[in-house]
């Protein structure tokens, strides 16, 4: 669980203001939703959590310090279009994020964990890999998933490297509503039990008030033909939905507790989502 931290940060590409005097305050196992219209620089600001873009003013703090220049493993990442490798099998795609964690990209094409490691290492991808409902997979390749497989084992990828903040750009835009649904329901289930910190940008309102304890929403108020890129997207709306959250997944928690099963959605809803695990390719 982690605080992030910012304050008065601009975004500008010359004489063009993408963002304005942003200032922001996240809490720890905050899930918060950005939203607003495109190009209002939701996916830049996100880009500036994770180090891919720099701010040109302002400050962004995890936990007290500066954010890292670089993106690193502190900060997971799941994107829209699925982030996993081709040549690798589910299983390696996920045992990369941990040799990623153990010794950073070096690490990961050089240092990998070997003996004991490897194996406390591969126990804990087969187990995440269970908690994502990718059990039975991990000898595919990302080709044999479908699209919404493939987001899960991205998540399987991000969370291995126990990361700080989990950040999510678009991740279940692209996916059928049925499916978006399913993921809906596993996200809830892993931002409750492993105590995550997770900012997302969707264009989906309503994924937005189904999923985040807290929806900020970009605007850009001042957008008048004269005014060309002089004004940046500010912050129009902020609001908690913190304790209605928390007790909606409590509940469902339970609710899976109690069943006496380790998975996040009906069987008859996993299948959805799952024709890899019956041989056919999505």
């Amino acid at each position: 669980m982690s605080t992030i931290t910012i304050r008065n940060v601009w975004k500008e590409y010359g004489d063009l203001v993408v963002l304005e005097d942003i200032n922001l305050e996240i809490a720890p196992r905050a899930f918060v939703a950005l939203v607003g219209p495109s190009g209002c620089g939701k996916t830049t600001f996100l880009k500036m959590l994770l180090s891919e873009e720099l701010p040109t003013r302002g400050v962004i703090e995890l936990d007290g310090a500066p954010i890292p220049r670089e993106p690193s493993v502190e900060r997971g990442v799941v994107f829209q279009r699925y982030s996993v490798f081709p040549h690798l099998t589910v299983l390696g795609n996920v045992l990369l994020g941990r040799d990623l964690q153990a010794g950073g990209v070096r690490g990961a094409l050089f240092g990998r964990v070997f003996g004991a490691q490897r194996v406390a290492a591969e126990k804990e991808a087969r187990e995440l890999l269970t908690a994502v409902g990718l059990a039975g997979a991990e000898a595919k390749y990302p080709a044999q998933l479908s699209g919404g497989m493939q987001q899960r084992l991205a998540l399987a990828q991000a969370l291995i490297a126990r990361p700080k903040v989990l950040l999510l750009d678009e991740p279940f835009g692209a996916l059928d509503p049925g499916i978006r649904t399913d993921i809906h329901v596993l996200m809830r289930k892993l931002w409750h039990e492993r105590a995550l910190t997770v900012v997302m940008v969707t264009h989906d309102l309503s994924e937005a008030f189904k999923l985040g304890t807290r929806v900020v929403a970009f605007e850009r108020r001042r957008n008048e033909p004269t005014d060309g890129g002089r004004y940046g997207a500010i912050i129009g709306r902020d609001i908690q939905i913190w304790p209605t959250r928390v007790a909606g997944v409590q509940q469902r928690s339970d609710q899976i507790s109690a069943s006496g099963r380790d998975d996040p959605l009906p069987q008859s809803e996993q299948r959805r989502d799952d024709p890899a695990l019956n041989g056919a390719a999505g």
